[in-house]
């Protein structure tokens, strides 16, 4: 796996990195939000006001993936 991701996709609050590895691609899901000092932080944990962004981003995700086996190398 590279020490960058291949693609990060941002809907809202929710964002899918895209990791290549040799002969395959994962998906990393998160939720950024601020805590009680403001800081951004993520997590991997999701409400259900996050479910639609999480959904619509997995889909995009796997179009992005989808499309790199007909992208040229």
């Amino acid at each position: 796996m590279s020490n960058h991701p291949a693609c990060k996709l941002r809907l809202g609050l929710i964002t899918a990195t895209i990791w290549k590895n040799d002969t395959f691609y994962t998906v990393d899901l998160s939720r950024s939000y601020k805590d009680h000092t403001g800081q951004w932080q993520s997590t991997t944990s999701f409400g259900h006001a996050d479910l639609l962004n999480l959904s619509k981003c997995v889909q995009r995700a796997e179009n992005w993936i989808a499309g790199q086996a007909n992208a040229p190398q």
